[in-house]
């Protein structure tokens, strides 16, 4: 009897993305179930991730693992072929740090930038471009951040590189552009046009009104505040 995996997520969330991505990275075949995060999450999803209650969650062999930058350091350590992460000590040091500077900073900053009333865009939107030149130094000439090959820096950044730029796209903004970040800009297109990776990410055509009915609630509720 083979392995069980399972990736509880939700079609439309990014991190649900870097898992699905980094199974089929490693080529490991999983089930995914999809949540319904909006409205009544399954009593399996309440189970497996009762502190938290968010996807995703990976559930390998009945053992559920949570939070997805946990997640991918559990497949990168039980699957060893198709390696995400350098061998090198100082190099797997630095793909941690970017990892945990994309998440921290740079992501959330971003969305801010594109969900932040006008009256404070403009600071924030300053903010989030210095991360974005900071983040492009990391590719430093090469394809990807990790190389020639994805990487885990490449499978975070993801939301920055694919998930933002939609963002942007819809609020009108020029955050990630080709005229600002040439090289992260390049990246970015390059990614998302990586065989495997475009037949996980969720479709542009579907995502795009999903995520302008998200901003026209938020500025809804905002007006009611």
């Amino acid at each position: 009897m083979g392995e069980e995996v399972k990736v509880f997520g939700y079609w439309a969330s990014p991190y649900s993305y870097r898992a699905e991505l980094a199974l089929k990275l490693k080529g490991v075949s999983y089930e995914y179930i999809n949540e319904d995060i909006f409205g009544n999450k399954s009593d399996l999803l309440l189970k497996y991730n009762p502190i938290h209650k968010k996807v995703p969650v990976l559930l390998h062999n009945g053992k559920p693992i949570v939070e997805s930058l946990v997640i991918l350091e559990y497949i990168e350590e039980t699957w060893k072929q198709n390696p995400y992460l350098p061998q090198d000590p100082y190099d797997k040091a630095t793909a941690r740090f970017w990892i945990k500077f994309i998440d921290e900073k740079c992501f959330p900053t971003l969305w801010l930038a594109a969900w932040s009333p006008e009256n404070e865009r403009e600071k924030v939107t300053n903010e989030a471009c210095e991360y974005l030149k900071t983040l492009e130094s990391a590719l430093n000439g090469k394809k990807f951040f990790g190389g020639e090959t994805i990487g885990m820096v490449d499978i975070v950044a993801s939301s920055v590189g694919y998930f933002i730029r939609v963002t942007q796209e819809i609020m009108g903004l020029n955050l990630l552009s080709a005229d600002k970040f040439p090289q992260l800009f390049q990246w970015s297109e390059d990614f998302a046009n990586c065989s495997i990776v475009k037949e996980s990410l969720p479709p542009r055509d579907k995502l795009l009104p999903f995520v302008k009915g998200l901003i026209a609630k938020y500025q809804q509720d905002n007006a009611k505040a």
